[in-house]
């Protein structure tokens, strides 16, 4: 039985990864929405409807390297012309584990289906909710293939007084499974907050957009 892209991120979850062999496994979209390439350590997960041995061929044929050749510019530019799919960054991916108890600041669930956070997420995720702080959003929303997934914002007038740190750990006392969170590798702050409110890096994704 083939795997789904599902059982690889809830094995990742739990810390168990793919082979570390410098493979490459190819898995159908979970949705029209979701393609892309995950990475992992020595080994990679592509995303994707088309023929695996049309990838396989690919790879080789752009001379990669192997421990990472799916995320090689070449590779990917391959991919989206053969797709007609375009692409954003190439993010970190981290997950969190669910946290009991009450998170540790005050959090008012935002009613507003308008709220433009909510608007902006709902282009991404599904099932969106967001809860607001003194001087920050928190929204959860399923995104890739129906994994739990987080994103914060942090005023201006409050930033760097550790506010994003406790949204973030507020958001695993939300949850009963575990949390996702895509952070571009050069926000360096960020990922210090999420990694300093207990998410671990488990890989790196580039997801494929439709146009």
């Amino acid at each position: 039985m083939a795997e789904i892209l599902r059982d690889i991120l809830d094995a990742a979850a739990r810390g168990v990864f793919p082979p570390a062999d410098g493979g490459t496994t190819v898995v159908p979209q979970p949705s029209p929405r979701h393609a892309g390439v995950l990475s992992f350590t020595a080994h990679s997960v592509v995303v994707t409807d088309e023929d695996p041995d049309w990838i396989h061929d690919t790879l080789r044929e752009v001379d990669c390297d192997g421990l990472a050749a799916t995320l090689n510019p070449r590779f990917l530019a391959a991919l989206m012309e053969r797709t007609g799919r375009w692409s954003e960054t190439v993010d970190a991916v981290l997950v969190g584990s669910p946290l009991p108890g009450e998170p540790p600041l005050a959090l008012k669930e935002i009613e507003d289906a308008a709220h433009p956070r909510i608007r902006y997420t709902r282009r991404r995720r599904d099932d969106v909710r967001a809860w607001a702080a003194q001087g920050g959003v928190v929204v959860l929303g399923r995104g890739v293939a129906g994994r739990l997934e987080v994103s914060v914002e942090v005023e201006e007038s409050v930033r760097q007084r550790g506010l994003g740190r406790l949204l973030v750990r507020a958001a695993r006392h939300l949850v009963t499974e575990p949390l996702w969170a895509q952070i571009a590798p050069g926000n360096a702050r960020s990922v210090r907050a999420f990694q300093a409110a207990g998410y671990r890096q488990v890989g790196a994704e580039l997801l494929l957009h439709a146009r």
